[in-house]
């Protein structure tokens, strides 16, 4: 058994007990008691939790020693609580009115940060835009200038009203085999064949079918085909 090394032995058992006791202290003897806060308490935060009575913050300390952050909801006292028989529901347009003219200030402030605020080099407030400005073209191109107007060209000719003739059918003669179609414009007859006029010289006929006949109306030179009238076929 050596004897110097028992007095370090004898220092390091004493240093041992000490952290125990220590330790012992502070888990047993110590309680809920909070370790002490040693941040600054932010003083807008502070003013804006004292005037806002539903987001009031509690801190509530765990076994732990850590702080708990439970925001309470509503009034703790029933007493602090608005009748809503005596809110008045008018709309004060006037108040109103004066929150919209309140114009906003040039210095910019965190309410978060504690501090001065930071001071802003007031800007010019932007005038009218000028209205003589030239536009710019897409992609600098110049604009498509307008097409140019298309010039009107000569009337279209006038249309051959419709004729008002009336066909009953034809016969053909044993001697030459000529064909003469009967017609009926109004009250008017008329028996002609092939290239002959109707109320000369303003209408010739130009062929005779079975079940219509053409017309050619001389002064507006257009054709036009008569049907057989429905009474010709009846019969």
């Amino acid at each position: 058994m050596t004897l110097g090394s028992e007095p370090k032995k004898v220092a390091a058992l004493g240093v041992l007990l000490v952290g125990v006791a220590i330790a012992l202290y502070i888990n047993v003897f110590s309680g809920d008691t909070p370790p002490p806060v040693t941040a600054p308490v932010q003083a807008p935060v502070v003013s804006q939790v004292q005037s806002a009575p539903r987001q009031t913050r509690q801190r509530k300390t765990s076994s732990s020693g850590v702080f708990e952050f439970k925001p309470r909801v509503g009034f703790a006292r029933p007493e602090d609580r608005p009748d809503p028989a005596t809110i008045d529901p008018t709309l004060r347009l006037d108040l109103l009115a004066k929150v919209q003219n309140v114009e906003p200030e040039d210095a910019i402030r965190n309410l978060f940060q504690y501090g001065a605020p930071v001071a802003v080099a007031a800007t010019a407030k932007a005038g009218p835009l000028p209205t003589n400005v030239p536009k710019i073209p897409i992609n600098n191109r110049p604009p498509t200038p307008a097409p140019p107007p298309v010039a009107a060209g000569p009337p279209p000719p006038p249309k051959a009203p419709p004729m008002t003739f009336k066909y009953y059918g034809y016969k053909v003669s044993k001697i030459n085999g000529r064909k003469e179609a009967f017609l009926l414009d109004g009250d008017d007859i008329f028996i002609a064949g092939e290239n002959d006029q109707v109320k000369s010289p303003r209408y010739k006929v130009v062929k005779i079918g079975v079940n219509s006949i053409t017309i050619e109306d001389t002064q507006f030179k257009d054709s036009q085909t008569i049907q057989l009238a429905p009474e010709a076929t009846a019969g």
